[in-house]
């Protein structure tokens, strides 16, 4: 009974898994495709051009954008089907390299966004200089590394974007993708969604808009822009969004502690979601 479990709770997992390797995938070679037709000096106007004039450029934009966002879900719903059916956990260490791609992917979905270069690319750019800025001692040099927008424009995010970020996400999942290897086949009917989705709904771009208080960024951002509201920069904006990760880290730990670290996590994401409907509801 106990080896029929937990063979459950392993095809749930790896169900999870190559859904978002697929979703991966997609996104990768999409983003290849748009690539060609992007520069950073311009972004709006590329990312207009794309949508408008390139051939097919509406339906591959929408591609990349919905892969990239069903990525981040799916890459979510496989950490959390792993806590919930109680599967095994690696070693420490391997452990912490595997669930480093989850911050990765969050810079990739958030270098995306910043790289659309329209109103809530901007928005969002700007607060991360700031919340980069608010580190001490190493705060500039990091956001010289990562965004340095006024001086550099978009060059810097895009070649993240491009190379440096999917360079640290295949290092932290190459060890995983060699064991759980993920078939098209399996997941033809996700493929199938995605390319339905993405013909008939087009990837969003918001034009400058002069007279706001308030621009919404990325929807997986909004939690952390309202908490800017009231609490210091470097607490809103690294410290509280870093300790959902620190939980996670803390996961390969004797069955006590790792049911406190759960809990943990699940009271963040609960305050996290009250923080981004707030947020939601200024839009």
């Amino acid at each position: 009974m106990r080896v029929a479990a937990r063979c459950k709770a392993l095809f749930i997992a790896n169900r999870w898994g190559g859904q978002t390797l697929i979703s991966l995938y997609i996104s990768i070679i999409s983003g290849i495709i748009l690539a060609l037709h992007y520069s950073p000096a311009t972004p709006f106007y590329h990312t207009a051009t794309i949508e408008l004039i390139a051939p097919y450029g509406s339906f591959w934009r929408a591609l990349h954008y919905y892969s990239s966002q069903a990525f981040f879900l799916l890459l979510t719903g496989h950490i959390a089907a792993i806590l919930w059916q109680q599967s095994e956990i690696p070693s420490r260490s391997a452990w912490i390299r595997l669930c480093s791609s989850f911050p990765v992917a969050v810079l990739l979905l958030f270098s995306g966004y910043v790289l659309r270069g329209d109103a809530t690319g901007e928005a969002a750019g700007a607060i991360a200089e700031n919340i980069c800025l608010s580190i001490p001692v190493v705060g500039q040099w990091l956001n010289d590394l990562l965004f340095d927008l006024q001086e550099s424009g978009l060059r810097k995010p895009y070649l993240h974007h491009l190379c440096g970020l999917m360079v640290l996400g295949a290092f932290t999942l190459w060890p995983h993708l060699k064991r759980y290897p993920a078939r098209w086949s399996n997941h033809l009917l996700l493929v199938a969604l995605t390319l339905l989705v993405s013909i008939f709904w087009t990837a969003p771009m918001e034009p400058e808009r002069l007279g706001l208080l308030h621009i919404a960024g990325p929807w997986f951002f909004l939690g952390l822009q309202e908490l800017l509201r009231y609490l210091p920069t470097f607490i809103a904006g690294v410290a509280i969004p870093l300790l959902p990760l620190l939980l996670i880290y803390l996961l390969p730990s004797p069955p006590g502690r790792r049911r406190g670290c759960v809990l943990a996590l699940l009271a963040w994401l609960l305050a996290y979601g009250v923080f981004t409907l707030l947020s939601y509801l200024r839009i």
